[in-house]
């Protein structure tokens, strides 16, 4: 038996690339579920392509508590989706990510506890780690807040990378901009990125839901590759040398992503199941311990970013991106 038999699960941010695939993969339970989300288009996409009596559509904001409020009747779980996610649009509208990040998530949880909801799932971002974007900073102080929370509902974080093909993304622009038959527009050649089957952001969400306990925070640690990299996948599979654009680094980015700080590694347990590698760490109530190993020799620490994981080659790469159902 799941724990989804006969729950009711309400999810911010609906219509997005992950609740598509939670509900897909759900079909096979008793669970009923409603689609929180701002986007009126994309709810009536998800509904002509299921059209399932189990999935309720709800057009609301989360920075409305008191229309959260009327759909948490008998909800047992949020899986939190909604955000402002594209970084030229935080650094060019903060506060707009403040409304919607922050005190959005803020609604979210004090709107759970007040309608007796038993968990949160709070879904964020590398960028939330050693953050230099707004994005980034709000989705911080988002895990803060849920981490942070001491009611009856159970809050927990589950961050993750750059999914493959998630809206906004490199590979679905590098592709279109292929078919376009326009140039690829390249940041750096050396940026690095983690690559995320978006089947084990769904598979580690459930595992929170499973195990997780108050302001725990669960993180996957998958395989990354560069810019060039990238590059080098595409042309091996259109098996020709590809224009390209170098446009450089543009405001808010990283060289390297980060999905680990030092401090949490020294807290954290690594765990693989079922082929998947994550890392839970437990909330933070007391001292957060040593930075380094106790080993025979005192070896620090390092955080774990999207340059010292598993590096993919070119045709690794591309058989990701088919496995994603991209090519």
């Amino acid at each position: 038996m799941s724990i989804l038999d006969g729950k009711k699960v309400l999810i911010t941010g609906g219509t997005g690339s992950f609740g598509n695939a939670f509900i897909d993969y759900a079909q096979q339970y008793d669970t009923k579920f409603i689609i929180f989300s701002r986007d009126e288009k994309k709810q009536h996409d998800m509904y002509v392509e299921r059209m399932n009596d189990n999935i309720a559509y709800v057009v609301g904001d989360i920075r409305d508590k008191g229309k959260l409020l009327k759909y948490l009747k008998d909800v047992d779980y949020i899986l939190h989706a909604a955000a402002l996610k594209h970084v030229p649009t935080g650094e060019n509208f903060p506060e707009e990510v403040i409304k919607t990040n922050i005190l959005g998530t803020q609604n979210v949880i004090d709107a759970a506890e007040e309608s007796g909801v038993e968990k949160i799932v709070n879904l964020s971002t590398d960028k939330a780690v050693y953050p230099i974007n707004a994005y980034g900073m709000s989705k911080a102080l988002a895990e803060k807040l849920i981490s942070a929370h001491n009611g009856n509902t159970t809050c927990m974080s589950l961050r993750y990378g750059n999914v493959l093909g998630s809206r906004g993304s490199v590979i679905p622009l590098f592709l279109s901009q292929i078919n376009n038959n326009k140039p690829m527009t390249v940041t750096n050649y050396d940026m690095t990125r983690f690559l995320l089957q978006l089947n084990n952001a769904v598979s580690l969400a459930l595992k929170c839901l499973e195990v997780g306990n108050r302001g725990d925070l669960f993180v996957i640690k998958p395989p990354a590759c560069s810019v060039r990299t990238l590059v080098d996948a595409f042309e091996l599979h259109f098996q020709k040398q590809l224009e390209q654009k170098h446009i450089g680094v543009r405001p808010g980015e990283k060289m390297d992503e980060t999905l680990l700080t030092t401090e949490e590694i020294s807290r954290s347990s690594t765990i693989k199941q079922n082929g998947i590698i994550y890392a839970k760490i437990s909330r933070l109530d007391r001292d957060i311990g040593d930075y380094f190993y106790k080993g025979d020799d005192f070896k620090p620490l390092e955080p774990f970013t999207s340059a010292n994981t598993i590096q993919l080659d070119a045709a690794e790469v591309l058989d990701t991106i088919r496995q994603a159902g991209l090519l």
